[in-house]
């Protein structure tokens, strides 16, 4: 799997650091960055442009470094743990009208969330993302079913690319859920390594996706396979991943605890995902 230092480490502060405090020692960075493959300079590298674009913010304490995420990219990471972690509620729909300038600023961020071009003033997307920019005149509708909600879903994005992600992730993974199956053994810090692994890949995936009303994706859509197996391996991964966190991965003066409320959250929300199956 290629991996990127900088979207690794927001992988990192996403599963590990942001549900314990937010707050982790640079050596522990660089450390679980080594388990995968990433070299300290690429590491401290990333570190500073992630400082540089209002991402990470440094303390030193003694002769340590620390880092956590700021306030801006917290509000991101809590939006994406929701993706993640959240099981999906039911989808409504939003017209989004731009009005006659067309907010141009707008438009961006909330393509990036799922929303498409039905003309030069309007927006169409599922209703799990609302717009913030006051500006805009924001209308949720229903849906009937039917057969045509495929052919409007089909015509507007791409469902292929979002499938084909979902596909990837289902090939690297399937065979670690055979493989425990049969009876393999995972350190401590193995299970860390895979499970960010894990979160890494189908972050990649679920994220560009426009996450649609069921009832418009195709019959068997991958995505609800990649969704439970996610789910699966992250509760299987869990226990051995959280006591290494909890006994090696420093907050300051005292180390990390290895499980907290929003993990514990995170847990039976996975298994209801995987259970509903």
């Amino acid at each position: 799997m290629p991996l990127r230092s900088g979207g690794f480490i927001v992988t990192l502060y996403g599963d590990v650091v942001e549900p314990r405090g937010g707050r982790l020692w640079m050596g522990n960075i660089v450390e679980t960055c080594r388990m995968v493959g990433i070299s300290e300079t690429l590491v401290r590298t990333a570190v500073s442009r992630l400082v540089a674009a209002g991402q990470l913010t440094g303390e030193r304490q003694g002769r340590r470094s620390f880092y956590r995420l700021t306030d801006g990219a917290r509000h991101e990471f809590l939006s994406a743990a929701r993706t993640l972690f959240a099981p999906q509620a039911e989808a409504r729909w939003l017209f989004v009208w731009l009005g006659s300038e067309q907010a141009g600023e707008a438009v961006p961020p909330l393509e990036r969330a799922g929303f498409v071009r039905l003309g030069p003033h309007w927006l169409l997307g599922p209703a799990h993302h609302r717009p913030a920019d006051p500006t805009l005149v924001v209308f949720e509708a229903g849906t009937a079913a039917g057969p045509r909600l495929r052919d409007l879903a089909a015509a507007h994005w791409d469902l292929a690319a979002f499938a084909a992600a979902y596909d990837a992730f289902l090939a690297a993974f399937a065979g670690i859920t055979e493989a425990l199956d049969a009876g393999l053994r995972l350190s401590d810090a193995e299970a860390l390594q895979l499970r960010l692994l894990l979160v890494h890949a189908y972050r990649h995936a679920a994220l560009r996706d426009a996450r649609l009303p069921a009832e418009t994706l195709p019959p068997a859509w991958s995505g609800q396979r990649a969704r439970r197996l996610f789910a699966d391996l992250y509760l299987r991964l869990s226990p051995a991943a959280d006591r290494y966190v909890g006994q090696h991965l420093l907050a300051g003066d005292d180390l990390l605890p290895a499980q907290t409320a929003e993990t514990l959250g995170r847990t039976a929300s996975l298994a209801r995902i995987r259970d509903d199956a």
